[in-house]
């Protein structure tokens, strides 16, 4: 049974990673990763910075000691959010990307959070259509509104960032939460992988991240963390930029 509310299912801290599925206008749902920045507590401001965006808009790398909770009065207006509020829910696109062209098209989505590595490198690493807002593999969702804050480039990409608003939300399996490295690197090599196309990121430094990640996976992964990175490598053929690729584990 699903449990509905119109408020965050899940307390948010730093950046959630999650799957968000957006219409698109061949009516199908396209499914990407997105990271939800909670408010810092410990900025006095969440929103524009004179240091431009390379320090509000860090990709998957905020680290916040407090926790976001969720409530009615945790997300605000963004109209508020310009005046310095610190309540609400901020993500960002890259590039011209379906999330971003459907967020502009439809004012929203479905965010879900999901447990299962696989589904998330198909969201993040390649072009994920499915026929229904919430997937099979998520515990919980949250139907959302966005809004456009503001806009800007680094590295040679353009960028978006939005206020994420919930309206209806619900929960649909309760679990117990355990910590495992392999899933861990799996969803970090994700971030990893991305980057390479990106000319303001050095290639060799990505490669090894890549190469520690797949290590990890192997010692402390199990079958649907071996399973995951074994959609990466398909994905994103990064092995075929290494010198030596055959001192690395390979997932089948």
């Amino acid at each position: 049974m699903t449990e509905m509310s119109t408020v965050w299912p899940v307390g948010l801290r730093g950046v959630t990673e999650s799957i968000v599925t957006t219409y698109g206008p061949n009516d199908r749902w396209n499914a990407a990763a997105l990271g939800l920045h909670a408010p810092d507590p410990d900025s006095n401001s969440t929103h524009k910075s004179k240091d431009g965006p390379d320090k509000q808009n860090k990709e998957s790398e905020q680290n916040t000691a407090g926790s976001y909770k969720s409530g009615s009065a945790a997300v605000e207006s963004a109209a508020e959010s310009e005046t310095g509020d610190k309540s609400i829910i901020t993500a960002t696109t890259w590039g011209n990307t379906r999330t971003r062209r459907n967020f502009h098209r439809e004012g929203g989505g479905v965010v879900q959070f999901v447990s299962d590595p696989r589904a998330f490198v198909a969201a993040a690493t390649t072009i994920y259509e499915v026929d229904e807002p919430v997937l099979d593999t998520a515990h919980a969702w949250a139907e959302v509104t966005v809004e456009h804050l503001e806009q800007g480039e680094r590295g040679g990409t353009q960028w978006e960032r939005w206020a994420i608003q919930p309206i209806e939300t619900g929960v649909i399996d309760r679990t117990v939460p355990t910590i495992n490295r392999g899933f861990a690197a799996v969803i970090d090599a994700t971030v990893a992988a991305s980057r390479l196309t990106v000319p303001s990121y050095d290639t060799d430094t990505l490669l090894d991240r890549l190469r520690y990640f797949a290590e990890t996976v192997d010692r402390c992964g199990g079958p649907r963390e071996r399973a995951a990175f074994a959609q990466l490598d398909a994905a994103t053929e990064w092995r075929s930029q290494l010198d030596e690729p055959g001192t690395i584990p390979v997932f089948d």
